[in-house]
C-alpha cells in the first residue's frame, strides 16, 4: 500500500511559479512511476507530467513544455513539479498517483492518489 501527501499548492498571480511535491511511503519507491494530474472544476482529469521508476523517464503534456519541469528524489521518497509561468487557465486542483515502473498519461493506468493541492493563479 502506498500513501501519497501533495504539497505546495496556493495563489500566484499569472507569471509567477510555483513548486508543487509529492511525497510517498510505503511501497518501493524507486521502482515507482508518479504522475502528476490536475482537475478544474466542471472539467476531466488531465495528464500534466509524469516521471518514470525506469531510469526517471519523462514525460509532459504539451501544454506544459517548456513551463513545467518534473524531477524526483528517490532518496526523499519524493517527487517535484516545478510550475514556471502560470497562467489562470492553470488553475485547477493538483494531484499526484503512483503506478509501477513506467509513467503513462492514462489516469486509469494508476494505482494509488493522494488528496491534492488547490493551484490558484490570478490574471
Amino acid at each position: 500500500q502506498v500513501q501519497l501527501a501533495e504539497s505546495g499548492g496556493g495563489l500566484v498571480q499569472a507569471g509567477g511559479s510555483l513548486t508543487l511535491s509529492c511525497v510517498a511511503s510505503g511501497g518501493t519507491f524507486s521502482w515507482d512511476a508518479v504522475g502528476w494530474f490536475r482537475q478544474a472544476p466542471g472539467r476531466e482529469r488531465e495528464f500534466v507530467a509524469g516521471i518514470g521508476g525506469d531510469g526517471g523517464r519523462m514525460i509532459l503534456a504539451e501544454f506544459v513544455k517548456g513551463r513545467f519541469t518534473i524531477s524526483r528524489d528517490d532518496a526523499k521518497n519524493t517527487v517535484f513539479l516545478q510550475m514556471n509561468s502560470l497562467e489562470p487557465e492553470d488553475t485547477a486542483t493538483y494531484y499526484c498517483a503512483d503506478r509501477t515502473f513506467r509513467a503513462t498519461m492514462n489516469h486509469a493506468d494508476y494505482h494509488y492518489w493522494g488528496q491534492g493541492t488547490q493551484v490558484t493563479v490570478s490574471s
